[in-house]
């Protein structure tokens, strides 16, 4: 019995090229193999990634106070300091497009790409995503480059064999194994990168950021970017962007995009919570509530309603509002999405036509002059592209600060910050701003709303 369990775990950590079938190791050479087939496969893909930007810094003798630091942080001169980071990368296409991690290449001013037979390639970004931390690059004169399948990545189940691939702590490539030990992480990861996350135990440490999750195919699954560590080593938790997400880059970045287009819902909900779910006709827990629909959303412009619940995207269940999103995102802008809606106990699928979120009414950007009262400001009408860049209240309207300039920022406005009144005078149009603040007297009082909060800034000219 134990010799049978023996050979079963056996044939079941075996790698196949793909299209092979899956069989019984026969020999003890075979079973010595290991995963020996499948990194002879999939290595030459993974590269090395040396990034590097030049960023101008401050030195204050204040610096890190909690006081004078705000103080005194434009006083000190601009000192230019060049910062590296290591990563991993993938390539996707033989002619030298590779994804790797926003975090790894954004930014950068010098790319250099080491590839597993000691090539090595100038790389350019040709579109980067801080929010997704993806990026696709691509390599300077490369033809024939050895390449990944990328696999559906919503066939990937618990439990499945995969190796992570990539360049630990500037080693050198190396290979570790484990499995998926979970599914539709979202929130999990740390830094800016938000959505779905496949999870895997496959040992992840800092370099690894931007490599490849393979399955024992050989084909991507996820591109590695994070840890969840204590001691920033791994402890048997990373995360994966999937491979689904990586081919709308993919396809955005061959299209001619520089900056990623996500599909804009237009809508904000919470989870179904337990103690929800009876209420809402609902067997078990599960599901977003809508609690507000702009009016330019698509889901209104579909017949959705305050209080339907969406339960699933494309067949796939959505538990939370990073879920939906990482389902719409995969669609893509001008594709179309399958909802599933729970309104009074009856489920039903919407067809929704998804688009970018619309610049209307136009922004009208204004910059206010030298000779301003606070020079160097930029304003511009609130419209959803804008509601969806800064993150401003799904309802806001009126004058959003686009930029608030040194000035500005002194004065202690932030970019996203609402300007609602100037010397006790509502601002309607971007226009507006610039004459009531040449209006002012000894005294300028700005009216601002910051999220939800609403506060006065007042100062004496």
């Amino acid at each position: 019995m134990v010799r049978w369990i023996c050979v079963l775990v056996l044939s079941l950590t075996l790698a196949v090229p793909a299209g092979a079938e899956m069989r019984v190791p026969e020999s003890r050479v075979e079973i010595s193999m290991g995963f020996v087939p499948v990194v002879k496969e999939a290595a030459p893909a993974v590269v090395n990634i040396y990034a590097r930007r030049v960023v101008n810094t401050r030195s204050s003798p204040f610096r890190g106070d909690p006081f004078f630091d705000e103080f005194f942080r434009d006083f000190s001169g601009a000192r230019p300091r060049v910062e590296n980071s290591l990563g991993s990368g993938v390539i996707l296409s033989a002619d030298g497009i590779v994804v790797s991690n926003y975090h790894v290449v954004g930014m950068a001013t010098d790319i250099r790409v080491v590839l597993n037979d000691r090539r090595e390639f100038e790389a350019r970004v040709l579109l980067s995503d801080e929010e997704s931390d993806l990026a696709i690059l691509k390599l300077e004169g490369a033809e024939g480059m050895p390449a990944l399948e990328l696999r559906d990545s919503d066939t990937v189940e618990v439990g499945e064999l995969v190796l992570a691939i990539g360049n630990p702590f500037g080693v050198g490539q190396t290979v570790t194994s484990g499995i998926v030990s979970g599914l539709a992480r979202s929130g999990a990861a740390t830094g800016n990168a938000r959505g779905y996350f496949i999870q895997t135990d496959a040992p992840i440490n800092p370099g690894n950021s931007g490599g490849a999750l393979v399955d024992i195919e050989g084909r991507l699954v996820g591109i590695n970017t994070r840890i969840l560590s204590r001691s920033g080593g791994s402890n048997g938790i990373g995360f994966a962007i999937p491979a689904a997400l990586v081919a709308q880059f993919v396809a955005q970045a061959e299209a001619g995009n520089t900056a990623f287009e996500r599909p804009w819902a237009g809508i904000s909900g919470q989870p179904v919570t337990a103690d929800m779910a009876e209420g809402m006709g609902l067997n078990v827990p599960g599901g977003i509530i809508i609690s507000q629909l702009h009016p330019a959303s698509p889901f209104a412009a579909a017949g959705f309603q305050a209080g339907d619940v969406i339960t699933a995207v494309d067949g796939q269940a959505v538990n939370a509002a990073p879920e939906m999103i990482y389902r719409m995102s995969v669609a893509g802008i001008g594709g179309e999405t399958r909802v599933t809606r729970v309104r009074d106990g009856a489920a039903e699928d919407v067809v929704l036509r998804l688009g970018a979120a619309p610049e209307v009414p136009p922004r009208d950007v204004t910059e206010t002059g030298a000779r301003s009262v606070i020079p160097g400001m930029t304003v511009g009408n609130i419209n959803p592209a804008v509601i969806a860049e800064l993150d401003l209240p799904l309802m806001a309207e009126g004058v959003v600060v686009l930029e608030p300039g040194r000035a500005g920022l002194r004065a202690g406005l932030r970019q996203g910050d609402i300007l609602r009144g100037i010397n006790g005078a509502a601002v309607e149009v971007p226009g507006m701003v610039e004459p009531m603040l040449e209006a002012s007297g000894r005294w300028l009082s700005l009216d601002v709303q910051r999220g939800t909060q609403r506060s006065t800034l007042r100062f004496r000219l």
